[in-house]
């Protein structure tokens, strides 16, 4: 009896930290890293490997301090998704509510002291520090008080900097000790669908969100608005190829970008017409939207390493 109520522990605190999410995080950073490598930098793998532990922590301690600090909402969340809602242990009592606390700030303590490990062991960038520390410190407040910045209407634009802006970012700076120009290029089509992600999750939250007064842009604005948020950020994202590649974006990283177009225009158009109003379709345009930043992500990365191996 006491290891079977072990084993039921254990598997609600790994639910309770939804890893199946962390591949973004491997995704988005290799990208850096990827990109730091086709313009002629040598991966130092110590530092690569140093620089995930940090992102992979700090993910965590946002899974783990969100259902935390969240855990209002999403009790009052009428229609909670896998993709969203939180990962419901706490809201079902599986686990007590300090376990995620606790468990979030171990996972940021990691992460600061791993930061603080690299900045020690190896001479890098001068602007390591900063983006190792604005990335640790915009994940924590993003559900957490005082700032919550999920809650203010700031949530999707800090969420959407944070991951896939700072974390190709980190990959690359922490490779090449400087930043660069097509970095930010191949980043903003990723952008874009990351914001995206963040609104495909919040439409089922916005009853429970509402609630508590968790402002999100979904809250905010309504469904309604936020649907047509999302295509108008779809038609950016690869609209704006031929001005990247105008840019310094390589070609082959612009057709690779365009190759997810299809499932770009299936979702739009599901959207333009109203999937966002129907419950049961919520968790399908969730599931795809995340697979369009994490297959465009993808196929960005094998176009920089064809581009770095031909």
């Amino acid at each position: 009896m006491i290891f079977r109520r072990w084993i039921a522990n254990l598997l609600a605190f790994i639910r309770l930290g939804r890893f199946p999410f962390l591949i973004g995080g491997f995704v988005l950073y290799g990208l850096g890293v990827a990109i730091a490598f086709y313009e002629g930098f040598h991966v130092n793998w110590p530092v690569f490997l140093v620089g995930q532990l940090i992102v992979t922590a700090t993910q965590l301690m946002v899974h783990y301090g969100n259902d935390y600090f969240d855990l209002a909402a999403d009790s009052a969340n009428p229609t909670p998704i896998f993709w969203s809602g939180g990962s419901r242990v706490l809201p079902e009592g599986q686990l007590p509510a300090y376990i995620a606390l606790l468990s979030a700030i171990a996972l940021g303590l990691i992460a600061l002291l791993a930061t603080l490990g690299l900045v020690l062991h190896w001479q890098l960038g001068s602007l390591t520090t900063y983006l190792l520390l604005l990335s640790i410190c915009l994940a924590w407040f993003y559900s957490a008080p005082p700032l919550r910045l999920h809650s203010h209407g700031v949530g999707e634009i800090s969420a959407t900097f944070t991951v896939s802006v700072l974390t190709p970012t980190i990959g690359f700076y922490l490779q090449a000790g400087q930043l660069s120009r097509t970095l930010f290029l191949a980043i903003i089509p990723l952008a874009l669908l990351q914001f995206n992600v963040l609104v495909s999750v919040a439409i089922p939250d916005a009853e429970g969100d509402r609630q508590v007064n968790k402002r999100t842009l979904v809250v905010l604005l309504g469904r309604l608005a936020a649907a047509r948020l999302y295509v108008l950020a779809l038609a950016f994202a690869y609209g704006l190829l031929p001005v990247l590649v105008w840019g310094g974006l390589p070609v082959p990283v612009a057709i690779a970008v365009a190759l997810s177009a299809p499932l770009a225009a299936w979702l739009g158009w599901s959207m333009w017409h109203g999937a966002w109003s129907h419950p049961e379709q919520w968790s399908r345009l969730a599931l795809l939207t995340i697979a369009l930043l994490l297959s465009t992500s993808a196929l960005e990365i094998s176009a920089f390493l064809k581009l770095t191996f031909k």
